[in-house]
């Protein structure tokens, strides 16, 4: 009781001390006055964070992939039952068959009037024992070409899966790499791709790029080289090779590459006079003339 007695005192202590603040205050902005300001924003006070966007797109994907794998599960578990159910159908309608040629082959041998019994029997159980090893043989080998094919189609899936995953990590990867502001960080970025897909040109020409920017042009021309030896017309590796040149001084190494960007990659000629790599090019009369060209 005194702890609750207590607590309502300061509770009413400060709202009386908060209202005595208010009414003091003579240079509070009126009601009128928020009103207006409110009014004239014409812009939002907040922007939303690319953080958020992120994970709300690794969320998605996430979400994408495990509703993948609940759908490859289903469709596996329907394909084993289905197996289960013709192998069960193709047993019964054996069977019945059995069942019928048994019936047939009595009623013939009656009918033809043989004379003993045993002789019904055994050849009853010889046409019997050969009907059914021919039928048999002949679901076993039904058998193994669908247990082949729901073999062969599982496999895909998981292959597909695996391929989608890893489609989804690199793409994680480019959102990394082009949120990331420094180059050695850029750098390990692109070597995880490339961990993950030795062949991918794109990478290794974006990791030229850093490369440049930390004045390694050795590497970058050897990536270059590496990028071109995959697919040779790629323009974007014959540019940064032609800006690993221009870098050192190697003025026509250069000029030869940047004309081979430029007949792979038309969209290029508008960097031409961006790039700061070809800041020692710009008193050069081939590279004028080629500028004059775009």
């Amino acid at each position: 009781m005194r702890y609750f007695l207590l607590l309502l005192f300061i509770c009413v202590t400060t709202n009386t001390a908060a209202n005595a603040a208010v009414e003091e205050d003579p240079f509070a902005p009126t009601e009128q006055q928020q009103n207006k300001a409110v009014d004239g924003l014409t812009a939002p006070m907040y922007k939303p964070l690319m953080e958020r966007y992120i994970l709300d797109e690794l969320r998605a994907v996430r979400q994408d992939q495990q509703k993948l794998r609940e759908d490859v599960t289903k469709q596996v578990t329907h394909a084993q039952l289905d197996t289960a159910d013709r192998a069960l159908t193709y047993t019964t309608d054996t069977i019945n068959n059995v069942f019928f040629i048994i019936t047939a082959t009595a009623s013939i041998l009656v009918l033809v009037g043989w004379n003993s019994l045993r002789d019904v029997k055994n050849k009853v159980e010889d046409i019997v024992n050969t009907r059914v090893s021919v039928i048999t043989d002949e679901y076993e080998d039904r058998l193994k070409v669908l247990e082949e094919k729901l073999r062969v189609r599982s496999e895909e899936i998981l292959s597909n899966q695996e391929r989608i995953s890893l489609t989804n990590e690199v793409h994680s990867l480019w959102m990394r790499a082009n949120l990331e502001s420094d180059f050695a960080n850029k750098i390990e970025i692109f070597d995880e791709i490339l961990q993950r897909n030795p062949e991918d040109i794109e990478a290794i020409a974006y990791k030229a790029d850093a490369l440049l920017e930390l004045n390694e042009t050795e590497k970058a021309v050897e990536l270059c080289n590496q990028a071109l030896e995959m697919d040779s017309n790629y323009g974007y590796a014959y540019w940064q090779r032609a800006c690993a040149y221009a870098l050192i001084h190697e003025h026509a190494d250069a000029l030869a590459d940047i004309k081979m960007a430029l007949d792979l990659s038309p969209n290029l000629r508008n960097e031409l006079l961006h790039e700061s790599a070809f800041a020692s090019l710009h008193d050069n009369d081939s590279f004028n003339a080629i500028v004059s060209a775009a």
